[in-house]
């Protein structure tokens, strides 16, 4: 379906047609005077208004006292007077009817409490009145396609393809420098300062639909809202490269953890693992980013293989900037290319006999500019290659200008990305302007174009991941959700953070994570019965509220192979528990079964609580030297098996759980069943705010969880069970089952292991039915759309499936969906429905799940596409109560439908 036109909520900050200049001076070095004078410099062509009620003119214009003196209307008003003035501005921009205010000026939130007190009094004023704030504190906007510089830098880039937003003024402020030295073009920069309303995910959900914008770069210092921001971000990372720039990636926000899981994290982490869901890449210093534009800004895409495998070709003039490339190469994981014995026989044709035609090729000091361009035509028209970095260091028989003159020409002719790198200073100036000229990204040093080059295959390889297509799901028994609310319920109405030996154990048993039974003794004559029980030898535990690692007080004592040993143990706890916490806090002694699995792994699975991004799962070697082992790896919940799967492999620990030296594989499979249990219970229980179960013992066959330790804390301030997620996880509560003409039907929101499912309904759809659809002429889905298609944001989007049960397993009849508008308030639907069970009420009901969704979501209208000739699907959505009319743009027709009648009672 064709989608409509929709409102944009950062419209009048994107494409305004009016400013106006609240602060607006003649005073040398006063930011309201370089606002007003980039905005009369820069060029655009809408109504600029100075506001001043000291002065009757600044710069020879005209000034009104007030924003409500203005004769016309006003789509932007810029800020720049001292904080305490700004409240009164807000209110004249209200009464005005302004809806979009650029706050430059400082002294709220970034200055204490004070500060911030002041700042969320403005918010909350503004959203009363539907006005939108960037800022404050922040250096400005920045619209070159529209000669827009509602800012106080000095500088103004040319139009380009790159969007900048960062939470640092003076970052933009060197950006933009070094923009204009290196001649590469912005379509916007955003300096959002102090982020108090409008933030990352809304900016980038109007920059993924920008068509000036292809790349996008980010600057972040902290988020408010991970959630929105992550929905935005994948939005955009699927449609272009982001890059992002994260600051504090040492900030010890989660040193008060008491779990070992809590204890290995580091915010960085977390950072890069809601990256890598996303789809995005990040860039680890300012050099960096400003390598990884200029490779951006050339528009030049990694395709095809990439350079995970080999690719990577490199033509130099000198060894040793070749060798300077290639170890940061190796370092980055960047491997060169296996130039074909075809390509190298056209080398030794073209280059003289001393020149190295093995890659890094070395076309020798003395390299003029046509045997560069004969190496590079050469080397970049093999199929082994994806990317050649162009090398130059000045020689005395080099001419840099008329070698970078041949660089550009292969360059435009080379289906490979074409990188350069002339080394030096003075003569190689005109050389590099040059290149920048030409569009071919040129570097100062072959450390700096690797790593762009690495940032660009990053993001390749991460668009990858989110494409692979998992396959159909066996979905197990589902957890006892009301006992395992019920124990932590418990818990928490008497105040007791950290959860007992039996209630842990229950929890994880309500998940079905295999764990050993136990008994809580508290005194050595039950302690003898348990351990009679279960049969000699034991372990003896402390249980003890205050005491949260055993291992480290003496608490543990295994072996324990007969009454006599286990009275003596049973003291000796006992004292050693006493020496620590009161005799109230000691519980007794748990008495577990001796576990023997002499194949057996000892791994660390946990849960700990990001300040950013909520609950986090980690994965790592266990045992009591977990901490000085640190290897463990990170993700956010939810998770798939896949993502599960991929989680262990990010560790040391992965490589042990393979069959090696004659000890045969543990079962990999039961491991990742025990993380997605976990990912479930994170995500149904925001109560659990750390988690460990260290050791679960793997073996081939199967875990089990020797001792787990859960804190919980009373869950408040969210508005639905799910808000403590980063990413939004299946919504189960939305399967339904109903009868429809004798057959029982599946109603249930779609999921990335639907992707087969998928395939194969829509390669059963007639011709007319999948072209009025998916606008195919073929039968097949590419990977790609299968995955976008499976692979949905919840919050932003909803697909339901209806499904009945066969022979063969669940079958696909039907599916409806809708995806929210940047505005916020309205969506685009689509339906087919499969042709042998149309007319039977499938497409009603899946159009009353999905409008029912839409309203309880927020959207209050409904909208969509129709062909022409698709008289069927009109009358359909007639008889739903949308109205039907015709585009006046396009050739179809377009209907649309209120969804305030299915708001919830």
């Amino acid at each position: 379906m064709n989608t409509p036109q929709f409102r944009s909520v950062l419209g009048g900050f994107f494409r305004p047609r009016s400013v106006a200049v609240v602060g607006a001076s003649d005073r040398e070095g006063s930011v309201g005077r370089q606002v007003f004078e980039n905005l009369l410099s820069a060029g655009f062509d809408g109504a600029i208004y100075p506001i001043n009620h000291r002065h009757a003119s600044v710069l020879g214009h005209a000034t009104y006292a007030r924003v409500c003196d203005v004769p016309g209307a006003i789509d932007l008003c810029v800020v720049a007077v001292p904080k305490q003035g700004v409240r009164a501005v807000l209110g004249d921009c209200i009464a005005k009817g302004v809806q979009f205010v650029l706050v430059m000026s400082a002294g709220f939130g970034e200055q204490g409490p004070e500060g911030l007190a002041l700042q969320n009094e403005l918010i909350e004023v503004a959203r009363a009145h539907q006005v939108r704030i960037i800022g404050p504190n922040c250096l400005g906007l920045l619209i070159p396609t529209l000669g827009l510089n509602a800012s106080f830098s000095k500088a103004t880039p040319s139009p380009g393809r790159l969007a900048l937003v960062s939470q640092s003024g003076a970052l933009c402020t060197a950006i933009l420098d070094w923009a204009e030295l290196t001649r590469v073009g912005f379509s916007a920069v955003v300096s959002l300062g102090n982020a108090a309303d409008v933030e990352f995910g809304e900016l980038l959900d109007e920059l993924a639909l920008d068509v000036h914008t292809k790349s996008i770069l980010l600057y972040i210092e902290g988020l408010h809202d991970a959630r929105r921001f992550l929905s935005g971000l994948r939005a955009a990372a699927r449609m272009k490269p982001v890059v992002i720039l994260k600051a504090g990636r040492h900030a010890a926000a989660i040193a008060a953890a008491s779990s070992h899981s809590g204890a290995l994290a580091s915010a960085d982490d977390v950072f890069d693992a809601a990256l890598a869901r996303a789809g995005a890449v990040r860039a680890h210093s300012i050099g960096q980013l400003f390598a990884v534009a200029e490779l951006l800004a050339s528009g030049r895409r990694l395709e095809g293989a990439g350079l995970d495998g080999e690719g990577l070709a490199i033509v130099t003039n000198a060894g040793g900037p070749a060798v300077m490339a290639c170890d940061r190469a190796a370092d980055l994981q960047l491997e060169l290319a296996n130039i074909g014995e075809s390509s190298r026989g056209r080398l030794r044709e073209a280059l003289p006999a001393a020149a190295v035609v093995r890659n890094p090729i070395d076309i020798l000091g003395d390299a003029t500019p046509e045997r560069y361009r004969a190496a590079l035509e050469i080397v970049g028209s093999d199929p082994a290659v994806k990317a050649t970095l162009a090398l130059l260091t000045p020689q005395a028989m080099t001419n840099p200008t008329e070698v970078a003159a041949s660089i550009a020409s292969s360059a435009s002719s080379s289906s490979a990305v074409m990188l350069a790198c002339l080394m030096g200073g003075q003569q190689v100036l005109a050389g590099r302007q040059l290149l920048h000229e030409r569009h071919v990204p040129q570097f100062n040093t072959p450390e700096a174009a690797i790593e762009a080059l690495s940032c660009l295959d990053q993001f390749r390889r991460n668009q990858q991941l989110l494409l692979q297509l998992p396959g159909p799901a066996t979905f197990g028994i589902e957890p006892d959700l009301s006992l395992a609310r019920s124990i932590v319920s418990r818990a928490i109405e008497l105040e007791q953070p950290w959860l007992d030996a039996p209630q842990t154990r229950a929890l994880l048993g309500a998940f079905h994570i295999p764990v050993l039974p136990l008994v809580l003794a508290s005194s050595v004559e039950h302690a003898q019965q348990a351990a009679q029980q279960m049969g000699y030898p034991v372990a003896l535990k402390i249980s003890a509220l205050g005491i949260v690692h055993k291992t480290e007080v003496g608490g543990v004592l295994l072996d324990i192979g007969s009454d006599a040993a286990l009275r003596t143990g049973f003291e000796q706890l006992r004292e050693r528990a006493l020496a620590r916490v009161s005799a109230e806090q000691f519980a007794g002694v748990i008495v577990e079964p001796m576990c023997r699995r002499s194949h057996g792994r000892e791994l660390l699975l946990g849960v700990f609580t990001d300040p950013t991004f909520g609950p986090v799962l980690t994965f790592g070697a266990g045992g009591v030297e977990v901490e000085l082992l640190r290897d463990r790896a990170v993700e956010l919940p939810p998770l798939s098996h896949e993502l599960a799967r991929s989680l262990v492999q990010r560790t040391a620990i992965a490589r042990r759980l393979a069959a090696y030296r004659g000890k045969p594989a543990a079962d990999l499979q039961a491991v990742c069943d025990v993380l997605v249990r976990l990912s479930e219970l994170v995500c149904a229980l925001p109560e659990v705010v750390e988690l460990d179960i260290n050791p679960l013992i793997a073996d081939p066959s199967g875990v089990v969880a020797l001792d787990a330790r859960v804190r919980v804390r009373q869950s408040t301030g969210l508005g639905a069970r799910h808000d403590h997620l980063a990413l939004s996880p299946y919504p189960h509560e939305l399967v339904k089952r109903v009868q429809v003409k004798e057959t029982r039907v599946t109603l249930r929101p779609i999921r990335p292991e639907d992707a087969e499912m998928e395939a194969k309904f829509v390669k059963t759809l007639a011709p007319d039915a999948r072209y009025h659809r998916f606008m195919l002429t073929i039968r097949e889905l590419s990977p790609a759309l299968l995955a976008r298609l499976t692979q949905i944001d919840y919050d932003r989007e909803m697909a339901f499936v209806a499904t009945v049960e066969t022979a063969a397993g669940e079958l696909e009849i039907g599916v409806a969906r809708y995806h929210t508008n940047p505005d916020g308030l309205s969506c685009e639907f689509a339906i087919v429905v499969a042709d042998e069970w149309l007319g039977k009420g499938i497409g009603r009901s899946l159009m009353r799940e999905l409008m029912q969704r839409a309203a309880a979501r927020g959207l209050q209208t409904m909208r969509g596409t129709v062909m022409l000739d698709n008289h069927a699907m009109v009358a359909f959505v007639k008889s739903l109560g949308f109205s039907v009319a015709r585009s006046s743009t396009l050739d179809e027709f377009v209907a649309s439908r209120e969804l305030s009648d299915f708001l919830p009672s």
